[in-house]
């Protein structure tokens, strides 16, 4: 995708003001204990059941479709933008158009050191909610596919 459009927290904020509706792909726990006011959750990996590590969310694409059409605009955010790129190349191949990620995630981007290199969403003081975030959390966005 060579057009990709990468934004600073402050742009993808603005960008959600002008209508842009913010989508964060970090798991159901990451988001719960904070997340950028008025996003969705959905996640591209998240925790199974009974514990262990990280797998990829197998409803991911599917509720997407569900719940955004495919020329919605939507800007996409992580924790520090690795994930939010793999769901856009995801979403890009089922035929979504506007799509923009939010560099840096909701944490930052750090180098191979982990210094901070880019302030992400609450470093840079936009505003946070916490917890399920009603009927934008993963639940409610999955009823609503009926998986």
């Amino acid at each position: 995708m060579s057009d990709l459009r990468r934004v600073s927290p402050s742009e993808a904020h603005a960008l959600v003001a002008d209508g842009y509706t913010h989508v964060d792909v970090r798991s159901v726990a990451e988001f719960e204990l904070e997340h950028p006011a008025g996003a969705f959750n959905v996640p591209l990996l998240d925790a199974p059941p009974g514990g262990g590590g990280m797998v990829a969310n197998p409803d991911f694409v599917a509720v997407m479709k569900a719940v955004f059409p495919t020329d919605s605009r939507l800007v996409l955010g992580c924790r520090g933008g690795n994930r939010s790129l793999k769901a856009i190349h995801q979403l890009v191949a089922e035929g979504y158009t506007q799509l923009v990620d939010q560099r840096a995630g909701f944490d930052a981007a750090r180098d191979a050191f982990g210094q901070i290199v880019e302030p992400g969403w609450k470093s840079a003081g936009l505003p946070v909610e916490t917890g399920k975030g009603g009927d934008r959390s993963w639940e409610a966005l999955r009823a609503r596919r009926g998986a």
